[in-house]
């Protein structure tokens, strides 16, 4: 059973599907960081998705110009074409010839330019001490199950203004931003989702 993890460098999620057993490749035009170069492809997402080779596609399609966290810079992207390109982008993988698929990506327009999620996530569901809003738009893979149904007492840093920040992303806000080692920690699944992916849907691969 072949697994494409795509637009994928930290191999989060392909290392577990590994662990189980499962030929997951995961692929970007980004060198790997997840130790694992055996395991990786660096090169055209798109292009191996429309290979013909994969059972399951989990694809972390870029979210800079489609997430309304960044909505003051809509009208330039929309002017610019970014946007555009972004949509297409996203919905290249969405029309993959592939039998299961699953695309993640935060709260942002693609839920008006094509369709609501499947369902939306907390990595506290599965774990992790930590709120991030995380939409999941599937084809042939039910919904993911979470492990807790009550959010519980999340982890937070006291800044000198008075307000709080939640400690995962004041660690990602620490790092240095023109090294980009702060993009791939703030996109980096976190690990209760990588597992859970693995664990559920890698079970159902076959069916």
């Amino acid at each position: 059973m072949k697994v494409l993890v795509a637009c994928e460098e930290s191999q989060a999620v392909t290392i577990e599907f590994r662990k189980l057993g499962h030929e997951a490749f995961s692929c970007d035009i980004l060198e790997c960081s997840g130790g694992h170069p055996e395991w990786h492809i660096k090169g055209d997402a798109v292009a191996e998705a429309y290979s013909g080779k994969y059972d399951m596609m989990i694809c972390f399609t870029p979210c800079t110009h489609l997430a309304v966290s960044g909505a003051r810079w809509f009208p330039e992207k929309i002017a610019d074409g970014r946007q555009k390109q972004g949509v297409d982008l996203f919905m290249s993988f969405a029309n993959a010839p592939i039998d299961k698929i699953a695309i993640e990506n935060p709260i942002g327009i693609m839920s008006t330019r094509w369709r609501k999620p499947n369902q939306i996530i907390q990595p506290w569901m599965f774990g992790d001490k930590a709120k991030k809003t995380t939409c999941l738009w599937t084809k042939n893979l039910p919904n993911l199950i979470p492990e807790i149904t009550e959010e519980p007492e999340l982890e937070y840093h006291n800044m000198p203004s008075g307000k709080r920040m939640e400690m995962w992303m004041y660690k990602v806000r620490c790092i240095d931003a023109k090294s980009g080692a702060r993009a791939k920690a703030a996109s980096k699944t976190f690990p209760g989702i990588a597992k859970a992916m693995a664990n559920q849907w890698g079970s159902i691969i076959n069916k």
